[in-house]
């Protein structure tokens, strides 16, 4: 498996991290999997979300590998190496943390960070079977965090199981403190299903974990701007990337896949950011007043199963896979990927939606539901 793509060995802690190979570490070379930067030079200073970790007593064993330039889904990196799904060796490990995600689903450490600018979190932990949370938009630092500047992008943790996500975030964000926040009344919890298009299947793993967990009443309510929240989030990624990256084209070392992205990209414009940002508005707007009268949203990560490999190499049309994550790195709400399976054992992510600055109310509703739909 190339999961690890840089060992090391920092701190002293007992918890054992591995660092998405997006993040500067000191000493340690920033390569975004991409053999265009393979001259890059090393890091100065570690970024902001590895020094906490390690003042919060994290021991960090190595960088991980990832989608190239963290501009893709597949998680597929053919200078790297695909790092093999440990849970489902057939499917994709997701992208763009697809290192992290395996780390995690493979045991090679307490917790993963990961970024997430189009779902790089919750798409791969949707794909392995990990849980997987993108904060809210600016709660963690990203300074120090490839590309430097993203409207979008949000550093955050994978872990096998909440108390290791809860962990994770308490020792990347020293104001997270699950113990600080209102108490959440479990036994009058209020969720509201979004209704969106995903794949049956999904939907019955989805209504299934629901009724096992006690959720026997519900709400469901439409989202009339979330395609084209995805579309503007689109228009902000590609623009904002090619202003990062289009410097490496010329070097002929991108991936196909990555460099065609960046040439298409040439066109996007401020103009399409300015219109993007109007979207942004309007489906932020939306989902506070959805989130108004309940605590949480429930919609799937994934609006279709998870494609394998060989699907994978013939197939274009991948980006509708982040449906119905990339909408909320737009908005910047705190989602939350939890593993689930269909009935004949293909990984599904349910997500978990609350307003914004509720990471800690995410994290524990999540805890919640787990616990009681495994009782």
């Amino acid at each position: 498996m190339t999961v690890i793509v840089h060992p090391l060995e920092l701190g002293q802690g007992e918890i054992k991290v591995l660092v998405k190979d997006s993040i500067d570490i000191a000493n340690t070379k920033t390569q975004a999997g991409s053999q265009a930067l393979e001259d890059s030079p090393l890091a100065s200073q570690h970024a902001d979300v590895v020094e906490h970790i390690l003042q919060q007593g994290g021991r960090i064993l190595g960088k991980t590998n990832l989608h190239e330039l963290a501009f893709g889904i597949t998680g597929i990196n053919h200078y790297t190496g695909t790092p093999i799904n440990p849970l489902y060796p057939d499917l994709i490990p997701g992208g763009s943390s697809s290192g992290s995600a395996v780390a995690v689903a493979a045991g090679l450490c307490d917790f993963a960070v990961g970024t997430d600018t189009g779902g790089s979190i919750r798409m791969p932990a949707a794909c392995c079977g990990v849980f997987g949370l993108k904060p809210t938009f600016a709660r963690i630092s990203r300074k120090g965090v490839l590309p430097a500047h993203s409207s979008l992008d949000c550093v955050g943790p994978l872990a096998a199981d909440i108390p290791h996500l809860i962990q994770a975030m308490s020792m990347m964000d020293p104001s997270f403190d699950v113990t600080a926040v209102a108490a959440v009344d479990f036994a009058d919890l209020k969720l509201r299903v979004l209704d969106v298009r995903a794949e049956t299947p999904i939907w019955q793993s989805i209504y299934a974990f629901l009724q096992q967990a006690g959720i026997q009443q519900h709400s469901s309510a439409p989202s009339r701007y979330i395609a084209a929240a995805y579309d503007a989030a689109m228009h902000i990624i590609n623009y904002e990337n090619y202003q990062a990256f289009k410097h490496l084209i010329p070097s002929g070392k991108l991936a196909p896949d990555v460099e065609s992205r960046l040439k298409n990209a040439v066109n996007s414009n401020k103009e399409n950011c300015l219109h993007a940002q109007q979207i942004a508005d309007l489906f932020r707007q939306e989902i506070d007043q959805l989130l108004d009268q309940v605590d949480a949203l429930i919609l799937p990560t994934l609006p279709q199963q998870v494609p394998t490999l060989h699907q994978i190499e013939h197939t274009t049309q991948l980006l509708q896979l982040t449906a119905l994550v990339r909408p909320f790195n737009l908005s910047g709400h705190p989602a939350l990927s939890l593993p689930l399976q269909t009935a004949d054992g293909q990984p599904v992510g349910l997500q978990i939606i609350t307003k914004h600055g509720e990471d800690e109310k995410l994290c524990l509703i999540a805890k919640h539901l787990v616990a009681q739909a495994t009782q």
